[in-house]
């Protein structure tokens, strides 16, 4: 990326361009600037500075992202993964996911993909549970979806 006076972007310009777009992990913003040919000093600084400046925030991302993936009707298993792979540590990873009911998740996947009644053959439950195993719902919460009982929750 070149700037109109034909030097080369900083690593604070690149990073905060990315965070224009959306949020980001530290991780994910890390290789994304070292993509970039940056020294890793240069990067680890521009990062901690980011992060002081409440600009870059792990925390904010977690919740951020399992927000939008609850949203398109993803379960905690794939969202867990997908966090875990961004860089993510575990014991936010954890904390970000409590804050979802994922039984009603399940549900409503199972009611947009499927409609609202509930299967009777068998074939048809397994192909459902399938469905919610893809999508990273639990055996728990697949079942929930599957009996459709809403006094459970």
């Amino acid at each position: 990326m070149r700037r109109a006076g034909g030097g080369q972007a900083s690593p604070r310009r690149v990073a905060m361009d990315c965070l224009a777009r959306r949020e980001h992990s530290v991780e994910e913003l890390r290789r994304k600037l070292a993509t970039r040919d940056f020294t890793p000093d240069a990067i680890d600084a521009t990062l901690a500075r980011l992060e002081q400046e409440g600009l870059l925030s792990d925390e904010r991302f977690a919740q951020a992202f399992v927000a939008a993936r609850h949203q398109r009707g993803q379960g905690p298993i794939r969202v867990r993964g997908e966090l875990s792979q961004r860089g993510v540590n575990a014991e936010l990873i954890a904390v970000s996911l409590e804050a979802v009911d994922w039984r009603g998740a399940a549900r409503a996947a199972r009611e947009k993909k499927f409609g609202p009644d509930l299967p009777d053959e068998y074939a048809d439950k397994a192909r459902q549970a399938r469905f919610l195993q893809y999508r990273g719902f639990d055996t728990e919460q697949i079942q929930g979806a599957l009996a459709g009982s809403r006094e459970q929750d």
